[in-house]
């Protein structure tokens, strides 16, 4: 009973306001489970034929545990927890015959749920839920604004996923309206498109860059620090571009670099430059915002997601979080095609950045980052 209340979302107001201040979790708790338990028994993917969409790639690609511990995967988690659970609704035109389906990523498996609900459309739809469990047991209250970025990661993981198939355009429905599904993926078979829903934002602009290579998807990886090294201005400009691109709407992008001419840079108005917008060294304070990570104070330039007020709601706030880990996911893969290393980070305390920059207090905080060097990285670690 106790497990089944962790995983009971608290009042997400209240659990943000708390995740933001300097107090510190307490001790660990049991995790649990590395994945769901789905019911049934686990059936593998049967080879897709050449109308079919291959589910089996689009998961490799994506969410699928590439080592026995299940931390090597193409999407980041803190602490490399990976609450989010993956149930699948498969209309026609898809490997897998019609139905509800849960995924195990550690084995890369699909449990058969049940009939599709009528109406489903062809292709697949990945509804993306968390056991908060899994996060909790090592962030404490800090971990429902990362459940939220993990959610939006995963769903970055399988929009890319799908591009780099080749398939017809992924609809990314990141609205924050709902507590469970947190976010939900609709891939189409290739050649047909998916339903559309303009009404509610919840499409995703296209990202300025060519499709990824899927060996480009299985080899990116979280950077260990440090990450030195300043990239080059056309680098960081690609990368706050993609970021821009993909989390608009709530968050405002900007970036933290160093000397010699340390401050706060954005995308100028007509998109083809940056424009330094606040002086003076941001990093040693960040550094100290994302609970003490000293590293980040010699990070080459540090992507920084803003926005989610204090009076922000439970959808804002959601909706602010999924896209921000939905962006900074993008513009990982667009930061490793420059030759960038990069490290997401996801916890932030007292991040009030309008109020350092003399705003109005609890209007500008940050949600998420990313973390750039010019050193390449060469192990897996998480966020």
């Amino acid at each position: 009973m106790e497990h089944a209340r962790e995983d009971r979302p608290p009042d997400l107001v209240a659990a943000l306001a708390r995740a933001r201040t300097r107090e510190r979790p307490g001790p660990g708790t049991p995790a649990g489970g590395a994945v769901r338990a789905w019911p049934g028994p686990p059936t593998a993917f049967p080879e897709a034929g050449p109308e079919d969409l291959d589910v089996q790639a689009l998961l490799r690609l994506s969410l699928a545990a590439s080592d026995g511990s299940g931390r090597l995967r193409p999407a980041p988690s803190a602490g490399a927890l990976h609450p989010v659970d993956t149930e699948l609704t498969v209309g026609d035109g898809c490997c897998l015959p019609p139905g509800r389906y849960g995924y195990d990523p550690l084995r890369h498996r699909v449990h058969r749920l049940g009939r599709q609900p009528d109406g489903t459309p062809p292709g697949v739809t990945a509804r993306l839920s968390v056991t908060a469990r899994r996060t909790v047991s090592h962030y404490g209250h800090r971990a429902r604004p990362l459940l939220l970025l993990d959610t939006g990661h995963a769903a970055a993981a399988l929009y890319l996923a799908a591009r780099a198939l080749g398939v017809g355009q992924p609809d990314v429905r990141l609205d924050g309206r709902a507590e469970s599904p947190l976010a939900a993926v609709h891939i189409p078979p290739p050649g047909r498109r998916g339903p559309v829903h303009p009404s509610d934002g919840a499409r995703v602009p296209e990202p300025p860059e060519v499709r990824p290579a899927p060996a480009e998807l299985l080899a990116r990886r979280s950077a260990p620090p440090p990450l030195p090294g300043a990239p080059f201005p056309e680098a960081l400009l690609a990368v706050l571009t993609t970021a821009a691109r993909a989390g608009a709407g709530d968050l405002r992008w900007c970036a933290a670099v160093g000397p010699p001419r340390p401050g706060l840079v954005e995308r100028a108005a007509d998109g083809a430059a940056l424009r330094r917008y606040a002086a003076g060294e941001a990093r040693p304070t960040l550094a100290a915002w994302a609970a003490g990570q000293s590293w980040i104070a010699d990070a080459g330039a540090v992507l920084l997601a803003v926005g989610c007020p204090a009076d922000a709601d439970a959808e804002h706030i959601r909706r602010a979080h999924l896209r921000a880990g939905f962006a900074v996911h993008l513009a990982h893969v667009t930061a490793c095609r420059h030759g960038l290393a990069a490290r997401p980070v996801g916890s932030w305390q007292q991040a009030d950045l309008g109020a350092a920059l003399g705003a109005a207090r609890g209007r500008d905080w940050v949600v998420h980052a990313l973390a750039l060097g010019t050193r390449h990285a060469d192990e897996e670690n998480t966020t």
